[in-house]
């Protein structure tokens, strides 16, 4: 018998996380509804600026080249940084005033930290539409003779790192408030996933002003030109690629126990490992993001390959860890069948909808991102459609979805009202799934063919391929199915944000806390199989790959643009 019995409750009852965000302090919830708004505004205007690039690609509409590149700033600089950054600060700082019980410590430095995040924001709005457009990763060299507008670009990233330090700084005080009230010999493994994830925003704001500081200074006549700025924006961007996945996992863990009563069976001792592993893992494979640079040596991109395999260790290591200790707790309440423990999750609350189809999205995204990393297939895919067409799968199926998911949960204890219909929110999540499906298996085709990424008219007079606008229309299609999802949650997240009265319509949560059985009675092979599967698949894609890359018909080898 495949089914399980359950016990329903509410989310917003007496459940720790949203019964501690409720009781925050007036001038907590204050802060965090600012942080919250500003993260959804950004979020809005790139998809705004992604979705009208999208049909641009397509063929469906027609820009001068300077507006075409305009609305691509406009899009990168809106997601990439202030969406993933604001909504990180604020999810950093909710769940370490949640963590304490008491609110946020150094709340001065929060204010401190939203005010400045918010100045850059607005700067960097700002100067991507009037200036010269510069991509999301600011080069200085698409505007040489522009100091105006490489300065105000840079003083916009310099704002946000400054602000992440000061809210990073309130965060790293308020987790370490139980211990020094001696009310905690030790972090919980939350405790140090936030600790950890603190240190990290740190080291990446001062990553940020490596890159970005030369450029003001160049503007003001104060320093030289930035020639050096793509090796920055190398070391930086690594880090930019896993602070929102480090993120992902601790929402993860953070909603699993919330969204079931689960926590990790393999103890805290094992998840403080994984988050550790973090820091250890991730800035030894930067490498990989200089595969580009054509003076690199032989020898380092050998290098640079290997290491890339450990890259996704962490990720790979927190999902087995959370899914193995779900399928325990199931099979310990009666659960049989392969798959039949899932379906006494809660799927009619939207957060575990979106979590759910964000493990989908993560197990495809990260199947075509280990073809990319290797050392002989990354010059000649990397300045090709290939990289978008994987890279949504993470920015829009699992980032900005596991984000969403965080905010369903806790803006109603924040505001005091309901989430905007549960119903509603939880149908989303496939249909982004589907849309990014047709969006990236058409982009990631036009890759291998050789469809370049940062080019508008693909027709070249036209001599291009005759699938090239083919496929370029599917990527306006899949675009256009994934935006009008995504817009759907994001209107429903922001009517709850604005919410002020709680209704009788809310969605559930599960209790599997114990079982007649006991957990570990059964076997729980769900988690080590799926990533057995997903090995096999990176090694079956980047075989294909290998075969079809020859077929190129054109070969884009570039260096110190970044991805």
């Amino acid at each position: 018998m495949d089914t399980i019995s359950t016990n329903f409750a509410p989310v917003g009852s007496k459940t720790t996380l949203t019964t501690r965000v409720a009781a925050l302090p007036t001038s907590d919830k204050a802060l965090l509804k600012v942080l919250f708004g500003a993260a959804l505004l950004a979020l809005a205007l790139g998809l705004a600026g992604g979705f009208v690039t999208a049909l641009a690609r397509a063929g469906a509409l027609t820009f001068f080249p300077d507006d075409a590149y305009r609305l691509l700033t406009l899009h990168g600089v809106s997601v990439f940084f202030y969406w993933l950054y604001l909504i990180q600060a604020a999810l950093l700082l909710v769940l370490a005033a949640a963590e304490n019980g008491r609110g946020l410590a150094l709340r001065p430095f929060a204010w401190l930290g939203a005010a400045l995040m918010l100045a850059g924001f607005g700067v960097s709005e700002w100067i991507s539409y009037t200036g010269t457009p510069l991509l999301y990763d600011g080069s200085p060299e698409l505007a040489a003779d522009d100091p105006r507008s490489v300065g105000f670009f840079a003083l916009g990233y310099l704002l946000l790192s400054g602000g992440l330090v000061a809210s990073a700084v309130s965060g790293i005080a308020t987790v370490l408030q139980p211990r020094l009230r001696g009310e905690a010999e030790a972090f919980t493994s939350i405790g140090f996933a936030l600790f950890a994830w603190a240190g990290f925003l740190v080291v990446s704001a001062i990553a940020a002003t490596n890159a970005f500081l030369p450029g003001v200074l160049w503007a003001l006549g104060a320093g030289p030109f930035p020639a050096d700025h793509g090796t920055e924006w190398h070391i930086l961007f690594h880090n930019l690629h896993y602070l929102p996945l480090m993120a992902t996992v601790l929402v993860w863990y953070v909603l699993t126990e919330h969204l079931t009563g689960v926590k990790s069976i393999h103890g805290a001792r094992m998840s403080k490992i994984v988050f550790a592993a973090y820091l250890v893992f991730v800035p030894p494979t930067s490498l990989y993001h200089m595969f580009l640079e054509p003076n690199l040596s032989e020898g380092m991109r050998v290098v640079g390959s290997l290491l890339s395999l450990f890259v996704s260790v962490p990720t790979l290591a927190a999902f087995a860890i959370i899914v193995s200790s779900l399928e325990a707790s199931a099979r310990a309440r009666g659960a049989t069948g392969l798959f039949g423990w899932m379906r006494g999750l809660p799927w009619d609350n939207p957060a575990m909808t979106n979590m759910g189809w964000a493990v989908v999205n993560m197990m495809v995204g990260i199947t075509f991102a280990f073809v990319l990393i290797q050392g002989e297939l990354a010059p000649m895919l990397s300045d090709t459609f290939f990289v978008p067409g994987y890279f949504h799968f993470f920015a829009v199926g699992v980032l900005t979805q596991t984000f969403l998911a965080a905010m369903m949960v806790m803006l109603p204890a924040l505001s005091g009202g309901s989430l905007w219909r549960p119903a509603v929110l939880r149908r989303m999540p496939v249909v982004v799934t589907i849309g990014l499906l047709i969006f990236g298996a058409a982009g990631i085709t036009a890759g291998f063919m050789g469809v370049p990424r940062r080019v508008f008219d693909v027709s070249y007079g036209g001599m291009a391929p005759a699938a090239w606008p083919v496929l370029m229309a599917l990527v306006g299609v899949g675009a256009t199915v994934f935006a009008v999802a995504i817009s759907v949650t994001v209107y429903g997240v922001v009517r709850t944000l604005l919410s002020r009265r709680a209704t009788a319509e809310q969605a559930s949560v599960v209790d599997w806390q114990a079982g007649g059985r006991g957990v570990g009675a059964a076997p729980a092979w769900t988690g080590p199989v799926s990533v057995a599967a997903l090995v096999a698949a990176m090694y079956v894609f980047t075989i294909v790959a290998f075969q079809l890359i020859q077929s190129l018909p054109i070969i884009a080898i570039g260096g110190g643009h970044g991805h």
